[in-house]
């Protein structure tokens, strides 16, 4: 079993910057990324990265957003610039481990206009 601990959102203006952090509860991991969920709309993949320090983006933050992670203290960050009102969702950590999945328990991210 894997716990994730999840921190860092909040209420930022237009053009701010925000950073997420996830804590893990073990070191090992095959993936670790952040999903978002916007009211309404199905959860999606933002940024991941793989325990070679492979990343990847979701076109729509890729330049704004970096995800990135300190192995000694097992946490993985998202900082992300340049918010956009359409950024605000309730960011999610997920870890992948074998076969299995793990999910944090969410934060809130509201981008005001």
């Amino acid at each position: 079993q894997v716990q994730l601990v999840e921190s860092g959102g909040g209420l930022v203006q237009a053009g701010g910057s925000l950073r997420l952090s996830c804590s893990a509860s073990r070191g090992d991991f095959n993936t670790m990324g952040w999903y978002r969920q916007a009211p309404g709309k199905q959860r999606e993949l933002v940024a991941q990265i793989t325990s070679g320090d492979n990343t990847n983006y979701v076109d729509s933050v890729r330049g704004r957003f970096t995800i990135s992670r300190d192995g000694a203290k097992n946490t993985v960050y998202l900082q992300m610039n340049s918010l956009k009102p359409e950024d605000t969702a309730v960011y999610y950590c997920r870890l992948t481990l074998w076969s299995r999945a793990y999910w944090g328990q969410g934060t809130q991210v509201t981008v005001s206009s």
